[in-house]
């Protein structure tokens, strides 16, 4: 059983020996250009940049847009870090808003309230593979002109509306980190609507490189770029994608066929007209029975889960930005609890850990 680890096969296997086979391993060669056609196809996108992480994908996008000192963009409290750092890196400060506590997502009427004069981007995080209101979101961007980066690292494949997460806002970035929906291993994407813009993350990425000119840099630019490698083994997946997000939504409903019935559980949800990738099937805790304490118990069955992640304003260096109760994004953490969820699983994987859980809260179901 396996809580996210990748699913590698035979495929895998065959375009990574026709890549080594090139001997363009590196940032030359023609995969990299095939997986960033092919992935925009696929989320129906004009384009796509690849870069070698979704944190790179981030930073850059901030980058492209002017983001610099002095200036604000809104996170959710709760995401994983690499959502905040690039701001940080930018010099910019993150403003942390709380979530919803059904969807766990960014509330926007906490993104409104916290607008100020220095306000410049949003950064609503489609939290778990969950889409955010991005109808009501992209509204409040458009009325004070701010600009909207769609932190898709771990939503490849949902939607809202009909309409793919990460093709809403000025830029969508995406990770293949080697948990994530497909993998490259590292790895990351950038959608936008600007073509210009796009090919000018392009040039930054490879530090800023003027081929024309020889190693001619007129820009301070980042070693972001995807390699070849990496983009072979990203072709392979995303071949593989829709079945990938059958098997996660497949076990997300048995997981909430067989769980729903105990009181003290309950699931994330999903706005209306979304329809999440299920990176991870998330549950929380009710009443007597805290996330670490259930935690242990399926670490004693040998089942692994993973906490939710912990509210960004209690690291070190962003305590300093605490500035709201940010009540949900608390309790989540505490209630909040992550089931296996890797497509390595089997079905009857799934029914062992509803066993365990009913066990543990002693139900006979």
């Amino acid at each position: 059983m396996e809580l996210d680890a990748p699913n590698i096969g035979q495929l895998e296997k065959e375009y990574l020996n026709k890549v080594l086979e090139s001997n363009f391993i590196s940032t030359f060669g023609p995969y990299v250009n095939d997986f960033e056609e092919k992935f925009a196809t696929r989320l129906h996108a004009t384009s796509a940049v690849s870069t070698q992480s979704g944190t790179a994908a981030l930073h850059v996008t901030l980058c492209e847009l002017g983001i610099k000192a002095s200036d604000e963009v809104i996170v959710p409290a709760l995401t994983f870090v690499a959502t905040a750092n690039p701001v940080v890196y930018t010099g910019a400060h993150p403003v942390f808003v709380d979530v919803d506590l059904h969807t766990w997502n960014i509330l926007p009427e906490e993104i409104e309230e916290a607008i100020t004069p220095r306000t410049r981007a949003i950064i609503p995080v489609h939290f778990y593979g969950n889409p955010c209101a991005m109808d009501k979101i992209m509204n409040i961007a458009q009325k004070h002109d701010l600009y909207v980066i769609e932190d898709a690292t771990e939503s490849l494949g949902a939607s809202f509306g009909g309409q793919y997460t990460g093709t809403f806002g000025d830029f969508g970035c995406f990770s293949f980190n080697g948990n994530k929906i497909i993998t490259t291993g590292g790895g990351g994407m950038v959608l936008g609507k600007d073509h210009t813009q796009l090919e000018h993350i392009r040039f930054l990425v490879n530090q800023a490189r003027d081929g024309s000119r020889g190693f001619f840099h007129p820009e301070i630019g980042f070693n972001y770029r995807m390699t070849n490698l990496e983009a072979g083994l990203g072709l392979a997946q995303l071949t593989r994608l829709d079945d990938f997000l059958e098997k996660k939504k497949g076990f997300n409903t048995l997981y909430r066929k067989e769980l729903t019935p105990i009181a003290e559980i309950g699931f994330q949800a999903e706005y209306p007209c979304a329809e999440s990738s299920w990176w991870f099937t998330g549950i929380t805790v009710k009443e007597k029975m805290d996330a670490a304490t259930l935690q242990q118990k399926l670490k004693e069955k040998n089942i692994p889960s993973r906490r939710v992640f912990m509210p960004l304003v209690e690291f070190p260096p962003y305590k300093e930005h605490k500035k709201r109760e940010y009540t949900h994004s608390y309790e989540i953490y505490n209630r909040g609890l992550c089931l296996p969820s890797s497509t390595l699983n089997t079905s009857d994987d799934i029914y062992e850990v509803c066993k365990a859980i009913k066990e543990i809260f002693g139900k006979k179901y």
